[in-house]
């Protein structure tokens, strides 16, 4: 078997209690994924249940309480440097070609807009052609036709440079669209991966077509089955908070 891109091997997430002092809860436990070179994989889950935890850890900015990270088959040691924060002015300008913000490279953030600046976001992680992409619901605060376009974009990117991607996201449709895989993640605390399936739709694909054809539909409706259960369970948590 092929070493992974990246490898989250039985990680648990142990956090002091905000409400008990003294306490503490277990917000990941015993969780492993992989993300092969060059796939596509995202993780879906009720609201809070720990995904973006599992990202930190991934990134190297949350060390897990137990378990191993591995990257491109080595050990991780503090930050995983998978994506770049500087820009290099040659790459920049390709970037902001590639994701068609070219003359708009002397605006502020303020005067961009919402979608302009999930491709700034988008380029700032692309200028350094990191092996590996962690994305955190990039689009969750898009309105919904800037977001499918938005998405449109990620695969038309992704697809040219076959990077590794591990993507966080609550919207399922989302997930099937854009992935390979899908992982399922039960409510939390003690959030674990409860299913895992391969989305067998055919490349190159557009998020708004691929939505219509019946194996879509058909994922989808297997997908949910199984998280309808810790979706309910996620949002009767967040009602007694």
């Amino acid at each position: 078997m092929a070493t992974p891109a990246l490898l989250l091997e039985h990680i648990t997430c142990v956090f002091a209690s905000r409400e008990r002092a003294g306490e503490s809860y277990v917000a990941v436990k015993d969780t492993t994924l992989a993300v092969g070179a060059g796939e596509f994989v995202s993780v879906v889950g009720p609201t809070g249940c720990g995904k973006s935890t599992l990202l930190n850890v991934a990134a190297g900015l949350l060390p897990p309480s137990s378990g191993d990270v591995r990257v491109l088959g080595r050990p991780l040691v503090g930050i995983n440097r998978v994506s770049g924060y500087m820009f290099q002015a040659e790459c920049a300008e390709q970037w902001l070609d590639r994701v068609g913000l070219r003359g708009f490279e002397t605006r502020f953030p303020h005067e961009l807009s919402g979608g302009m600046r999930k491709r700034v976001a988008l380029a700032q992680m692309l200028i350094l052609d990191p092996k590996i992409m962690l994305m955190d619901e990039p689009f969750s605060a898009l309105d919904i036709q800037t977001r499918q376009l938005m998405e449109n974009e990620l695969l038309e990117l992704w697809s040219a440079n076959r990077k590794s991607v591990l993507f966080i996201t609550h919207d399922l449709e989302e997930a099937i669209a854009l992935s390979d895989r899908v992982i399922v993640l039960s409510a939390g605390p003690a959030t674990h991966p409860i299913g895992e399936y391969a989305i067998d739709l055919p490349r190159p694909r557009d998020v708004n077509e691929i939505r219509l054809t019946p194996r879509f539909v058909e994922l989808h409706s297997k997908i949910w089955h199984a998280m309808k259960d810790e979706v309910l369970k996620g949002y009767a948590q967040s009602r007694k908070k």
